[in-house]
């Protein structure tokens, strides 16, 4: 069309129509030089400076197959083999560590006769264990007692560990968990930092340990997600992981997600709780699956496969605020738009009257949110309503528009409901320990290592929801979660431990 200007037609009407088309494609360039920016800006924002770490790909690679692998074993009876299975050599614990030596006797006298018992010998098992900041060995000695009058021999049974026949003690096994999954350490260098102390655990080792670890502690993170689905508004939220494809050498995109529920902002009574799946893809059936027959309040974003979950006699959405104002700041970001600052603005204000609604009661909530934020809420809409018309509807400001005013109908229920949020932040930071986890230990190495990662996660984050430190908890359940009673299980939820 510029070429055209070289020979520009002397009729006035073929003139004002060239004129026509000209500003038609002016206008069409503006437009996809403004989307082209919208586009780079959020790239830069999302990549630019961010630094992939050098990891050992084969060192990740195995070490969350592994996992995987050592969580079926657990949860597969061993057949008997028609061959005695040969064990692993191991090498001995290195004699400069501490040591605290348990005796366990079976009693002075003979259970059977009553006879006067004397010691024939004793077996000792030495266990690794973990104490913050350094390693100890618990040594547990075992002497076999003969009975003076029966002959009988008698020794004290061992005491129940989290791994029969293992060498880790509980607090080992815990500081392995939280470091791999709070402190985002990949196993190889957990490795290699207990090298630097003179102890030899293999990757493979740990990785072992995780798996049955995760698969003994399955229970307790299933009781944490049935709490999270007893409350009557919780937080949905998803995140990609790359999962590794077998037999082609690469990954593809899994997701880890999170539901959430937190009644402190509204001075609920029920512990807040952080309840995390890991599946394949992104399909809407996982999430409807996860929360089937719960029929509370959901807030989650615009992703269309939540909306299987809402309807009569289900859930019921809530839109979440802070991604329609995340759509006008990468706008105002961008180009620099006066409509996208004044929307941030004015969304800023309802943060506000949320600052002074923190803490009270859900009746209190709702009179301060109808009184001061409705207003702004509804002024927002029709101003958004008023400035569509006065922009091109192929800008990215217009599409931040419309995405909001679809966004606010599902939004303004929290108006309503002092036990609903004006965003679903809560989730979103809940999935923040995946994200910088990924970048660190990379992928899940299987569908059965991914839900080993997801049973962590829900540990470990609620834990902290809780104010309770994870790795004193774990430790704490994996001393006595192999006796204990399934049907007990709630006994160990973490805030039953904060009250120990």
């Amino acid at each position: 069309m510029l070429n055209d200007l070289k020979s520009l037609p002397d009729d006035p009407s073929e003139l004002k129509g060239l004129v026509t088309l000209l500003a038609t494609e002016l206008k069409n360039r503006d437009l996809k030089i403004a989307d082209l920016k919208h586009q780079l800006a959020g790239h830069n924002r999302h990549r630019f400076g961010s630094k992939s770490e050098s990891l050992d790909q084969l060192q990740l690679s195995l070490e969350n197959e592994e996992i995987a692998v050592a969580a079926v074993e657990t949860d597969t009876p061993e057949p008997e083999a028609s061959e005695p299975k040969k064990k692993p050599k191991r090498k001995p614990l290195p004699e400069h560590l501490e040591r605290n030596e348990q005796v366990l006797t079976p009693g002075d006298n003979c259970a059977e006769c009553g006879g006067e018992l004397k010691t024939l010998g004793e077996d000792i098992t030495e266990e690794l264990e973990y104490v913050p900041g350094r390693f100890v060995v618990n040594k547990i000695i075992r002497p076999r007692m003969a009975c003076s009058c029966c002959e009988a021999v008698l020794q004290a049974p061992l005491p129940s560990r989290p791994i029969e026949r293992g060498r880790p003690g509980p607090g080992l096994l815990a500081h392995v968990l939280v470091s791999k999954f709070a402190d985002h350490l990949p196993l190889y260098r957990q490795s290699q930092i207990y090298q630097r102390d003179g102890i030899d655990l293999d990757r493979s080792t740990l990785a072992d340990w995780v798996g049955k670890s995760t698969a003994l502690l399955e229970p307790l993170a299933d009781a944490i997600g049935k709490h999270v689905r007893q409350g009557q508004a919780l937080f949905a939220d998803d995140t990609p992981v790359k999962l590794l494809a077998p037999g082609t050498k690469r990954t593809k995109t899994a997701r880890v997600w999170a539901y959430v529920r937190d009644e402190r902002p509204w001075n609920g009574q029920a512990p807040p709780g952080a309840w995390y799946q890991f599946t394949i893809d992104r399909k809407g059936e996982h999430p409807v699956r996860h929360l089937s027959n719960y029929n509370g309040w959901v807030h989650a974003d615009g992703y269309a496969g939540f909306n299987g979950l809402f309807g009569e006699d289900r859930a019921s959405e809530v839109a979440c605020m802070a991604h329609t104002r995340r759509k006008f700041v990468d706008v105002q970001q961008s180009q620099g738009a006066a409509i996208a600052e004044e929307a941030v603005l004015r969304i800023a204000k309802l943060y506000g009257i949320e600052k002074e609604a923190r803490g009270r009661s859900p009746e209190e909530r709702v009179v301060i949110r109808q009184k001061k934020a409705k207003p702004i809420f509804d002024d927002l809409e029709t101003w958004l309503h008023a400035q569509l018309p006065k922009i091109s509807g192929k800008s990215p400001l217009a599409k931040a528009i419309r995405y909001a005013l679809a966004r606010m109908r599902k939004t303004r229920p929290y108006l309503e409901n002092g036990f609903l949020e004006l965003e679903n932040n809560t989730c979103e930071r809940a999935l923040k320990p995946v994200a910088i986890g990924r970048k660190n230990w990379m992928f899940a190495g299987s569908e059965r290592g991914g839900k080993a990662m997801a049973i962590a996660f829900t540990l470990i984050e609620t834990a902290k929801l809780n104010g309770v430190d994870p790795q004193a908890w774990l430790t704490w359940v994996l001393a006595q979660i192999a006796d204990h009673k399934i049907t007990r299980i709630d006994e160990l939820l973490p805030w039953r431990y904060a009250q120990v």
